[in-house]
């Protein structure tokens, strides 16, 4: 059957079962957003405020649902607003295929009104990315995209569509993806592409050894990495957690990959690491990581990270192997399959003395209880208490992130969702709204600070216009906190402009976008606030007004042994 382009596009979403897209619509785009009209009872549109806010969405969608994020926007500067969430999205392998539309075929290369490269600006922040200069090509590109965003390690495609494309005709035949494996045409395209993005089978003489060495070791620890969260593996994670009886210390990006409440959970680990966690790391005898990647906020030295023991790392993507550090062994292969292979060669062991002494350690940082003010472990055990525990939390960046995340006991993959890897102000309220569209009946938290909240709080209209229930927790402190934070310790406190005393009001901001608005400074009144705002079904913004001066604790400066606290 013979179709445009643009119509071609509406079928080659469906086929990919996508049912809901982020955007924000502009000249080069027209013929793809007036053919979106015609399916808009098949594709939910929702429209941003802004395209960054867009493909955080997407984002955001893709890592509470595991689904692929989409996201739509026009040529130029509505192309390179993507970028940032581009980036977000492939720095903690999220998989969201961006669609663009560039200027016609003729235009291209020629300074034309509104164009940009942008298969060039986003080469280095996407798994692989695509301009599509014809009709002819244009079902398989997308097809394709759709693969390699979401197999192997996850991440971002982009896809720049000339507009002649999408007016132009093409015979179509839909193409529908199988429940289990590909069809012979698409794997046919998979085998083309130059990205082997296919989980490779582990090879089960390494599951083998590694079986080898967990029975010798004494003192084991387990990292749950943002693998296992990709793989939506938390099950067989925490089975063989619990198998082995080793204590397993969390990253940022691992955070929902092991029950938080389980007995074995030592909290965070890196920088901003409980003591439990950062000591049996170097205590330990065995480390095994599983899609962990050792960046810089875990390993912080690599030189004398897990100084003795013998490491392990766990993964899909071979190029991470001894990247950051060294490793005794490694094993390449999806994080879910390698475990089932563990968990099925594994007796029940039992490490009790070494347990013993890591447990030892603080687990969690423990605020003093003030009566003169506001903190953050009274505004979050408060959280702990109200919000029903299932519901999915967004972040922002910065000081109020790393509280959620010691404090939060995250329950599953996907229940987490936070901007690691690139550390993006301004993800969190796009992240939110992506959340709560792709899980209309759980409940959405969006916590912020004051620095990253004036970055994206333009897309309260999203939330508003859309009828969105979603609960913004503002921690105010009149500062960019975490910078703060690094200027009092390391730059003798001279506070370079990083306070923020001016406007907005934050609370005038809410309900001049239709919204509840509430300022409070006790936490009995926060907990009053939560509780009503939950009550209600509707979107509030909560801004909790806290120190200038409150601190993320622990902390170990960047290039420090893993055990040298600055502040404990």
């Amino acid at each position: 059957m013979r179709m445009t382009g643009a119509r071609i596009l509406m079928e080659c979403l469906l086929e990919q079962g996508v049912t809901t897209v982020f955007g924000y619509p502009g000249a080069t785009i027209l013929n793809v957003y007036d053919e979106l009209y015609r399916y808009k009872d098949r594709i939910r549109h929702i429209l941003t405020a802004h395209e960054q806010g867009a493909c955080h969405a997407a984002d955001g969608y893709a890592r509470s649902t595991g689904q692929v994020g989409v996201c739509f926007a026009t040529s130029g500067p509505g192309a390179t607003n993507l970028v940032t969430g581009i980036a977000t999205a492939y720095m903690d392998s999220s998989p969201v295929v961006c669609i663009t539309c560039n200027v016609d075929l003729p235009l291209l290369g020629k300074d034309s009104f509104q164009e940009v490269d942008i298969t060039g600006v986003t080469m280095p922040v996407t798994k692989c990315n695509y301009l599509v200069r014809g009709v002819d090509e244009l079902a398989d590109t997308l097809r394709e995209a759709f693969a390699i965003a979401r197999s192997g390690r996850p991440g971002p495609v982009l896809v720049d569509i000339a507009r002649n494309a999408t007016l132009e005709e093409a015979d179509y035949a839909p193409l529908y993806r199988q429940k289990h494996g590909t069809s012979g045409h698409l794997a046919q395209l998979m085998k083309r592409s130059s990205q082997d993005f296919r989980a490779p089978e582990p090879d089960h003489r390494d599951i083998d050894r590694l079986v080898e060495m967990i029975l010798a070791s004494e003192k084991p620890l387990l990292i749950c990495g943002g693998g296992v969260v990709r793989s939506r593996a938390d099950w067989e994670f925490e089975e063989l957690a619990n198998r082995i009886d080793a204590p397993v210390g969390i990253t940022v990006m691992g955070a929902g990959g092991f029950r938080g409440l389980n007995r074995l959970a030592t909290g965070l680990v890196g920088m901003h690491g409980s003591q439990a966690s950062n000591m049996a790391v170097d205590a330990c005898d065995l480390l095994i990581a599983v899609g962990c990647r050792f960046s810089d906020r875990v390993a912080l030295k690599p030189d004398s990270f897990a100084r003795n023991a013998r490491v392990v790392q766990i993964d899909i993507d071979r190029s991470e192997i001894n990247k950051n550090v060294q490793t005794a062994h490694h094993i390449i292969g999806d994080a879910k399959r390698v475990l089932q292979l563990l968990n099925e060669r594994l007796p029940q062991l039992d490490h009790a003395p070494w347990k013993e002494y890591v447990f030892s350690f603080k687990t969690q940082t423990e605020y003093d209880e003030a009566e003169d003010r506001m903190t953050p472990g009274q505004v979050l055990d408060a959280i702990a208490r109200v919000v029903p525990r299932d519901a999915v939390y967004a972040t922002d960046v910065g000081q109020h992130q790393m509280w959620a995340i010691q404090h939060l006991h995250f329950e599953y993959s996907g229940q987490l969702v936070t901007s690691g890897g690139f550390g993006t102000m301004g993800f969190g309220l796009g992240a939110a709204i992506g959340a709560q569209v792709g899980n209309p009946d759980k409940l959405v938290i969006h916590i912020t600070g004051d620095g990253s909240f004036r970055m994206n709080l333009t897309e309260l209209a999203t939330v508003e216009h859309y009828g969105l229930p979603i609960v913004t927790v503002l921690f105010n402190n009149g500062t960019l906190g975490m910078v703060r934070q690094w200027q009092t310790l390391t730059l003798e406190g001279r506070h370079s402009e990083t306070t923020l005393d001016r406007g907005p009001d934050f609370v005038k901001v809410a309900e001049a976008y239709g919204l509840a608005g509430r300022r409070v400074t006790r936490a009995e009144d926060f907990e009053d606030a939560l509780r009503e705002a939950i009550a209600s079904g509707r979107a509030a913004v909560i801004e909790c007004a806290i120190d200038i001066d409150e601190m993320v604790r622990p902390m170990v400066g960047g290039g420090r042994h893993i055990t040298q606290f600055m502040i404990d």
